[in-house]
């Protein structure tokens, strides 16, 4: 069962970095702009963003395992729209499509909960959570050595039968668990999904936008301005309701509050060395400082770091075991935020081999604290909204990374060298963007170190009857 949810998470993780490859070419295969061509990447994240707290909630009401399948089927149909595109809005149609199957490893994480035994969740959920990293990492050269030998067209059809696959498999071997509430006395809240979509909306457009059209153009300060409008107004809908979308009460426990914003930062911490490493292997090496790799190469100087994500998932979860998730997560902070100091000096004077040290170091620590976040928050949150909490600290993580985008863009864009007549960033420029990611894995240190874990509920234990798996209450105990 944890392989084949840990199989779910790599395949969605795989649409992430899919296009990568094809980013420079869009403009040429759909006869488009630059700028109307990037909206592929930010049609995804959009819908994502969107669609993942809306999948957790419809897991604890209806069923985890029902929604992961649910969850795959806009999967399959947006990889297909996508192969068979021949212009720009087909394409983004289908990468939104794409992202609405983002809800795929938050549930698959809850649904553990409810059939693994309590003694192998840890190192189960740990595994899981790494399922994103070895995604993204393997997405890279995949995608890389199929654009370059074949049609562009094959990646997406390959996605399409393997999310199909991963349906099957989940049909046939992965027990259904009981939703925690019924039909009968929660409604679904729509009010709350609307006002929480067009809030996030309006926040990552204003984040992923805000460099091309201006951060002080009004588009982007209009962005800015609704969102500051919606997010109270989305607090104060919640706040009356039984069952809200996000339940506000549960979210603003010390634990779980931290525990989101130490989630925000280390998804800012991991997102940022993949902006600058394959920059870095992929420029010339007569700037003095890239390192002339193509393609293909650079995809595979970056797929260990994702593979050594899920090598230390299982020491991750032993060291939650031993002295509890919350060390885990510090721990799993210090390493990224060792990773960018290492490679500081390295910039400018480095090889492949140097960037490959400081990657492995930086996704070590990734995995060690993605593996510790979602233990600590289902061990502060009731049964009944184990989905909703965990979609929506993956939702903390990906705002994280849409900030660490925006961030990183703005140094890169203006610390800049020109060579031949033009512009790239400078070496100055990428040793900044790794020193903000060192302060920023500092800063998800000390959070961790500041949640107070007062007690925990013991997960829960699965049991069989009659051929299901139905969970069984736990006693609390201190942690």
């Amino acid at each position: 069962m944890v392989g084949i949810l840990a199989f779910a998470g790599i395949v969605a993780a795989l649409t992430q970095t899919l296009v990568v490859p094809l980013i420079a070419q869009l403009p040429t295969l759909f006869d488009t702009s630059a700028s109307n061509a990037s909206w592929v990447i930010t049609a995804t994240l959009l819908a994502a963003a969107v669609s993942t707290p809306v999948a957790g909630r419809l897991g604890d009401m209806y069923g985890k395992r029902r929604m992961l399948l649910v969850s795959l089927v806009p999967l399959v149909l947006g990889s297909v729209v996508c192969a068979l595109s021949s212009s720009v809005v087909p394409m983004i149609t289908g990468r939104g499509l794409q992202g609405l199957g983002m809800g795929v490893v938050p549930l698959g994480i809850s649904l553990l909960r409810d059939v693994v035994p309590a003694k192998k969740l840890g190192p189960s959920i740990a595994i899981m959570s790494a399922s994103m990293g070895v995604g993204g990492a393997l997405g890279l050269p995949f995608a890389a050595a199929i654009a370059e030998n074949t049609s562009w067209r094959v990646l997406f059809w390959v996605v399409a039968v393997l999310a199909i696959a991963v349906g099957a498999l989940i049909l046939a071997l992965v027990p259904a668990d009981r939703p925690a509430t019924t039909t009968t006395t929660t409604s679904f809240d729509l009010p709350g999904a609307i006002g929480l979509g067009a809030a996030l909306i309006a926040l990552l457009l204003a984040v992923s936008k805000g460099a091309d059209w201006g951060w002080g153009s009004a588009t982007t300060l209009t962005l800015f301005a609704a969102v500051l409008v919606l997010l109270p107004a989305w607090g104060w809908w919640e706040l009356r309701l039984r069952d809200p979308l996000v339940d506000l009460r549960v979210t603003a426990r010390p634990q779980v509050l931290m525990t989101n914003t130490a989630s925000i930062l280390v998804g800012f911490a991991m997102y940022a060395q993949s902006l600058v490493v394959p920059q870095l292997l992929q420029l010339p090496e007569a700037t003095g400082y890239g390192l002339g790799q193509s393609m293909l190469a650079m995809g595979l100087w970056m797929a260990p770091a994702g593979l050594m994500m899920m090598a230390m998932s299982p020491v991750g979860a032993k060291l939650s075991a031993a002295k509890g998730p919350k060390v885990t997560l510090a721990v799993g902070s210090l390493l990224i935020a060792a990773g960018y100091g290492l490679s500081v000096p390295l910039i400018g004077s480095g090889s492949p081999w140097s960037l490959l040290i400081v990657t492995l170091v930086c996704n070590s620590g990734v995995g060690f604290a993605y593996g510790a976040m979602p233990a600590l928050i289902m061990s502060a949150v009731p049964q009944s909204e184990t989905a909703s909490a965990n979609s929506f600290n993956a939702l903390m993580r990906s705002i994280g990374t849409s900030f660490a985008a925006a961030v990183i863009g703005v140094v890169l864009a203006r610390m800049t060298t020109d060579f031949g007549g033009f512009p790239l960033a400078s070496e100055n420029g990428f040793r900044v963007a790794m020193l903000i990611g060192c302060g920023v894995g500092l800063a998800a240190a000390v959070v961790a170190a500041l949640i107070p874990v007062r007690t925990t509920k013991a997960p829960l234990q699965p049991t069989e009857t009659s051929g299901s798996t139905t969970p069984e209450t736990a006693p609390a105990t201190k942690a």
